[in-house]
């Protein structure tokens, strides 16, 4: 078992010691700093309730900018490997192919962990008086769900795609259409004007979108935040609905990578 392991935990070390080198640290703690400078000048702004609108303002600029750094390095490092022919050179040995994928997605997935943890921090102070350390907690970990979904993803874009762009722009409108499939549904059940054919139509191809993307729409909520209404039977199925999403697209990634011929 620990020969087997061994591959593995080999690559998801060089990976993670690729984003330390490019320093990705220092990218994610600028980012957290300009998020908490606006959140703050706009907190100043507010009349009422300044601190539930700097929480959302700052939870919400946080987990996009987590998202987006998450997405970019993992899509930018899949491809400039693949480019570099270092991803052929690794096929080529006598290691499983699927070792190779396990370790990329093991070194992702503790790259993920930083954003998602400074986060947390950050949103520690912003937390309601009551039960607040259990909210932020809650967030965070939810937020280190929907980072790995989004890693999963992206490197699923990245083994397929042989350019940055495409790829990044794949991964990308994954995250959003997932975040946006519930809005989607409660706009086409309750239109503006009487339902005809067109937006029956709408409807039902929304509906089998919403279908196969994660509810991303459930994850990091705001309101556990601001009014803290978050318990951990939600946690329970995040985690749940993560494990089957990553589990189906390790069985895509693989099946890319098994069909290719070096």
């Amino acid at each position: 078992m620990s020969g087997a392991l061994h591959p593995v935990l080999t690559i998801a070390r060089y990976t993670l010691l690729e984003a330390l080198r490019n320093r990705l640290l220092w990218v994610l703690a600028a980012l957290a700093l300009g998020a908490v400078g606006i959140a703050g000048f706009l907190q100043e702004l507010a009349l009422t309730e300044s601190r539930e609108l700097q929480a959302a303002l700052l939870a919400a600029m946080l987990r996009l900018a987590a998202v987006f750094v998450v997405a970019v390095f993992v899509v930018t490092s899949m491809v400039r490997e693949a480019q570099d022919k270092g991803q052929e050179l690794l096929l080529a040995m006598a290691l499983p192919r699927a070792a190779y994928l396990f370790g990329k997605l093991a070194g992702y997935a503790a790259l993920a962990a930083p954003p998602a943890l400074l986060s947390g921090a950050l949103m520690l102070a912003c937390a309601p008086a009551q039960g607040g350390a259990q909210q932020a907690a809650l967030w965070t970990l939810s937020l280190l769900c929907e980072l790995w979904l989004v890693a999963g993803f992206s490197l699923l874009c990245g083994i397929t795609f042989t350019h940055a762009l495409p790829a990044l722009a794949a991964a990308l409108s994954f995250y959003l259409l997932a975040r946006m499939a519930g809005s989607l549904q409660l706009m086409a059940a309750h239109p503006a004007r009487p339902r005809d054919a067109s937006q029956h139509w709408f409807g039902m191809g929304v509906d089998a979108i919403a279908a196969l993307l994660p509810k991303l729409d459930l994850y990091t909520r705001t309101e556990w935040l601001v009014y803290g209404t978050g318990g951990w039977p939600d946690l329970a199925a995040i985690a749940a609905q993560t494990a089957i999403y990553l589990a189906l697209l390790c069985g895509a990634a693989l099946f890319d990578l098994y069909r290719r011929a070096l």
